[in-house]
């Protein structure tokens, strides 16, 4: 694809012609996007909100610095529609200039602030009143640092520095090319999740890990300190009514409940959790569950829920928007789309390649919809043809180290890097409770060591499933805990496996919505209908012939392609704007009532 200009996306005769849609959220979008408190099992009555507008200059790197000359609406990306900006979109070699003040009022302040970052993509700098205070690479990936010997009381002023080399690097960016079109989507940069401010006591909880046990009827909280470690107390609660506490000063505490409910997708039951030491204190919550892989009585390996098979329904999800890209509009919208495929009948979604907002897993957690969690794709230039191409014929090479430059994963600081942000995603969602598998690798994306990765998450967190290398190139029965198959354009069989077998990805059946297209005149799809009738009875007669069968055969899970329409993509059962859904919803209900074991 040639390099495309402004002017290109501006003419509607050209075939690179694109539209700025608003989603159907657009006019939901407060002065302070995403007023609500960002981590709902760490949650403290300390909360200073830095979403909204700030100053903004986009210059580049070889220029110096000549001022601020917009606004921009945080935490929306420049190139999004959602941060009132002109969509352009920032090169490798373009800087990006972020400035606002923010106050402190002594009531605030105690003894340690700390600011909180969602995601920056992809380098940045931060400073506090003029003098650095953090430097932070990786675009997927929250952080945070202490800033109390940098603030005062009263007015502050917080400036941050960003370059993204976008798909120039090895740096983790998903599906962001700067040469867009198809699968690949216009790269984002800047700052695109919530920045927020708290204000502790000397000594704190740094940090909690739940880890519920319904064989024993207990939950257990390990708590790490900032500060000299202490004795904690922690009070599990159903609703208002006390159900179990323990006190502890080993950091280990183990509550034995006084009954409780399992959660399912069928019954999202959560309970409260109060967790005090010293002077400081957070809320959080907890649900009984279990994932596990049992043997079926036909000798079928399944996926379990609660010591029980359970066939895992789900739907491909990009989380990307028409206005706000990788950015949900606001905290409706996440909840929109979860609502909308658990009325529709699935119980699970595969989060692809980007790691949401805390309260998109909170919403999962309390609405009942079970997460697979991929893992942010990096590396460098990525060969489709080479690596798809033998994925298709059967060959699947090893991701060793002779194999690096086939799998673009020839940096060395790009490897370590992926393993060290890898670690950030598992500790930062640890604790969700819907999230049942995690994906470490999707069809060869700057795969490597894949053995080597698995193993290390079996021992960070032995209570969920993994799937080592989503679609392609699986390196042994010994490896991967689940047979992954991605099959778009062959006939859909099950091979001879004794790991749980899963189609991770399938269908991607698409229809044009007139009106709600990101490209009216480019499109992409793996089988393209003309009409709702046709494209509605053609994913009927995909699960009746081909996917029902399967289920008494040994298929686990489905991850059907897929929830939204993104830029050229047509093929989600909602258009990219969220305002028209394709397919009606009950009819895809009453398909998927049929999958069970």
């Amino acid at each position: 694809m040639a390099k495309v200009t402004v002017h290109d996306y501006n003419r509607p005769e050209s075939k690179n012609y694109r539209i700025r849609l608003e989603s159907k959220f657009f006019n939901e979008v407060g002065e302070i996007p995403f007023p609500e408190y960002p981590r709902p099992q760490l949650e403290r009555n300390s909360f200073l909100n830095l979403n909204g507008k700030w100053q903004f200059a986009m210059q580049k790197k070889a220029e110096e610095f000549k001022g601020y000359d917009k606004e921009i609406l945080v935490p929306f990306s420049p190139e999004s529609l959602l941060s009132g900006l002109d969509g352009k979109v920032a090169m490798p070699d373009d800087v990006l200039y972020y400035k606002r003040s923010f106050n402190l009022d002594k009531s605030f302040l105690k003894e340690r602030t700390i600011i909180h970052f969602g995601a920056v993509d992809c380098e940045c700098v931060v400073k506090i009143n003029g003098e650095e205070a953090c430097r932070h690479v990786g675009g997927f990936v929250p952080f945070s640092f202490e800033i109390t010997n940098y603030v005062k009381e009263g007015e502050n002023e917080i400036e941050v520095v960003v370059t993204d080399p976008s798909d120039t690097s090895y740096h983790s960016r998903g599906k962001q090319s700067l040469k867009n079109g198809g699968i690949w989507y216009t790269p984002q940069s800047g700052i695109w999740q919530t920045v927020w401010i708290e204000s502790l006591p000397k000594d704190f909880i740094k940090d909690i890990t739940i880890i519920p046990d319904i064989d024993s009827g207990e939950v257990t909280i390990k708590a790490a300190f900032d500060g000299e470690a202490g004795e904690f107390s922690a009070i599990a609660y159903d609703g208002g009514k006390e159900i179990g506490r323990a006190v502890s000063s080993s950091g280990k505490a183990v509550i034995k409940l006084d009954g409780f409910e399992l959660w399912s997708p069928e019954n999202p039951k959560l309970y409260d959790l109060i967790i005090e030491y010293r002077e400081d204190k957070i809320k959080s919550y907890f649900g009984m569950r279990k994932f596990s892989i049992i043997t079926d009585e036909k000798g079928k390996k399944r996926l379990a829920l609660n010591n029980k098979p359970y066939f895992h329904n789900g739907v491909l999800d990009q989380g990307y928007w028409s206005d706000g890209m990788l950015t949900p509009p606001c905290d409706a919208a996440m909840e929109y789309d979860i609502k909308l495929m658990k009325d529709m009948g699935f119980n699970m979604l595969r989060k692809h390649i980007k790691i949401e907002p805390l309260r998109w897993y909170y919403h999962c957690d309390r609405l009942g919809m079970l997460v697979w969690q991929d893992m942010v794709s990096g590396g460098e230039k990525y060969n489709l043809l080479a690596i798809g191409g033998l994925a298709f014929i059967g060959i699947h090479p090893k991701d060793t180290k002779r194999n690096y430059k086939f799998f673009a994963r020839q940096s060395k600081e790009g490897r370590e890097e992926y393993y060290r942000e890898l670690k950030t995603m598992i500790n930062h969602l640890k604790n969700c409770v819907s999230l049942s598998v995690w994906v470490l690798f999707n069809e060869g994306w700057g795969q490597f060591d894949s053995v080597k990765a698995t193993q290390m998450v079996r021992e960070m967190d032995p209570t969920r499933i993994i799937d080592s290398v989503s679609g392609w190139n699986d390196q042994g029965k010994k490896t991967s805990d689940l047979k992954s198959l991605h099959i778009y354009f062959k006939p859909i069989t099950l091979p001879r496996d004794k790991r749980v077998i899963v189609l991770s990805e399938f269908g991607g059946y698409s229809i044009k919505t007139e009106g709600h297209v990101f490209s009216p005149n480019k499109s992409f799809g793996y089988r393209i209908y003309k009409k709702p009738e046709s494209f509605a009875m053609a994913y009927g007669r995909l699960f009746d012939k081909k996917i029902v069968p399967l289920i008494k055969k040994g298929l686990s899970a489905t991850v059907y392609t897929q929830l939204s329409d993104v830029e050229e993509e047509i093929n989600g059962f909602i258009t990219y704007d969220r305002k028209v859904v394709k397919i009606p919803v009950e009819f895809v209900k009453q398909i998927n009532d049929r999958l069970k074991y």
